[in-house]
């Protein structure tokens, strides 16, 4: 996926798991797959007894800032000009920009507006809830007849994994090789200087090549955080055996499965010596200069830092570093850009989630039958498939053998494309490309070697009966969270103290209890199902 900023979990598509969707870097240029793009192409895109002589306008609501050199209407145009061809229908992009992104695609989905299709990811962009909310459309009867292709292709168990109340309400990325996993990226050069020579495998670690760059690389800071998100999650996932059933709590999780053997029993890791920990670690971090003393201020972007070597690390999932490091290596060579993956810690990984990203149909689509057309031939045809989420051939791309490279005099300013679709990529249409490193396959073995299958693909919890207390939740992890986070509460004793306080005030307790009802009740359904 793209930039997003979000505290994203885990992800497989099929053969492995993961992103981001939605996540890495900027755009999805980056993407890769393992299998070559499939040689067949198709055309056709439901009944041919659909009346198509009327020129209909299908929005489609994608996440991520609106390009703005002008390439991204130059490939629209060619793609409606086979949407015109084929099926009568020009596409047109509605972005949700990555400032409050949360907040603003939930007000779209709430607005009553009448988009047709819609970007879904039920594990960070509460695809759940808003289908509780009446947000998207049942598609079981529509899906056979007006997107065939992709009816066919996917399996009936992935089908049962789209369904919420027992009707289908989205069509999962189910199809598409990726890694969302986070972790820490640090420099291999440094770390080496450090007398660091394995993989780091802990947080401890981490905290000595901060230390190293903080005492010999004067023009960098150590990690030129935001606290934009917090890594409290990876600290969980490094140091419990806690999963995270993205309960959304604001910018804290709050809310944990007991482990990948009790999945259904809720916990919390903030009422435990975990969230202090992690507090103390974080005040040590901040008073020995790791990062601005001005942190919650900082509105520099880490990454860009990182890439003019005045930053020694920064953190995302595994789909961002695949691309990251080649470009590391071209802007800092030598750097040998590394990852720490949270999960190498305990080998707790989650994987097959195949509703990371999808697509849905708004619930008030004017023209639900004809958006479904238009998924189809963009998960479908291979040059409509390939202008979405490539550009144009000779312009933004060219294949070498096999791979996609950039073309000569080619200029990021001028000629760089993104459409930030994340709601229907196939393996067998990507084409492999050299901006990701090409050893990054050592990178998803070890995650294979340890992956744990994810429990709460069809787990919907209905926040209704405490809404007014998940709302209050969430303002004391807005209020509180980031300067826990990043070392500026003061004392973390009575900084998570007063956490903890907060947190009950707020009604702690009372969706404890809800959340554990309502597991309760999902682990007898799964149970049921064999």
């Amino acid at each position: 996926m793209s930039k997003v900023k979000k505290a994203s979990f885990l992800v497989l598509s099929t053969a492995l798991t993961l992103s981001l969707a939605a996540c890495s870097g900027n755009n999805n240029n980056g993407s890769s797959a393992s299998s070559s793009p499939d040689s067949g192409s198709s055309s056709s895109a439901g009944s041919s007894d659909v009346d198509t002589s009327k020129l209909v306008k299908i929005s489609y609501l994608v996440l991520g800032d609106k390009p703005t050199n002008g390439q991204f209407e130059k490939v629209m145009e060619k793609v409606n000009a086979l949407m015109k061809e084929k099926i009568n229908v020009e596409l047109e992009w509605q972005w949700i920009e990555w400032t409050d992104w949360q907040t603003k695609y939930n007000l779209a989905l709430a607005s009553g507006e009448p988009y047709d299709l819609i970007t879904i990811g039920t594990d960070w962009l509460d695809t759940w809830a808003n289908a509780q909310r009446g947000a998207f459309m049942p598609l079981d009867d529509l899906l056979p007849k007006y997107a065939p292709q992709t009816w066919e292709s996917v399996s009936q168990e992935s089908w049962q994994q789209s369904k919420y109340d027992g009707k289908i309400v989205l069509i999962p990325e189910d199809q598409y090789t990726q890694w969302v996993n986070h972790g820490f990226f640090y420099r291999g050069d440094w770390a080496k200087e450090a007398g660091i020579t394995e993989p780091i495998k802990d947080w401890e670690t981490i905290g000595k090549y901060l230390q190293y760059v903080k005492d010999n690389k004067p023009d960098a800071i150590p990690w030129d955080a935001t606290t934009s998100e917090s890594v409290w999650d990876g600290f969980v996932t490094s140091y419990t055996d806690e999963i995270n059933p993205s309960i959304s709590t604001g910018y804290l999780p709050i809310f944990y499965g007991k482990s990948i053997d009790d999945p259904y029993t809720i916990t919390s890791p903030v009422y435990d010596d975990t969230f202090l920990n992690f507090a103390t670690m974080m005040k040590d971090w901040a008073d020995k200069g790791y990062w601005r003393e001005d942190v919650l201020n900082n509105k520099n972007n880490t990454r860009d830092a990182l890439q003019a070597g005045l930053s020694g690390m920064d953190q995302h999932h595994s789909q961002t570093f695949s691309t990251l490091r080649v470009q590391m290596d071209k802007k800092q060579p030598g750097s040998e850009l590394q990852m720490f993956p949270f999960s190498r810690t305990r080998g707790n990984l989650l994987s097959t989630l195949i509703t990371h990203g999808g697509t849905s149909v708004g619930a008030h689509s004017k023209n639900p039958e004809r958006a479904l057309m238009a998924y189809d031939l963009i998960r479908n045809d291979e040059e409509i498939y390939h202008l979405i989420n490539y550009g144009i051939e000779g312009v933004q791309y060219e294949i070498k053998d096999g791979k996609r490279v950039l073309p000569e005099g080619y200029d990021e300013t001028n000629d760089s494309f993104y459409s930030d679709f994340w709601g229907g990529r196939v393996d067998k249409f990507e084409i492999p490309t050299d901006q990701v490193w090409d050893q990054i396959g050592t990178l998803y073995q070890e995650y294979d070697s340890y992956k744990k299958p994810y429990p709460y693909g069809q787990f919907a919890f209905d926040k209704t009966p405490v809404d007014a207390e998940l709302t209050a939740i969430n303002q004391v992890t807005g209020e509180m969270g980031p300067a826990i986070s990043y070392g500026k509460a003061g004392d973390p004793a009575q900084a998570v103290e007063e956490f903890r306080n907060k947190l009950k005030q707020a009604g702690y307790d009372k969706v404890m209890a809800e959340l554990q009802k309502q597991m309760d009740a999902y682990k007898a359904m799964v149970e049921s199902q064999g």
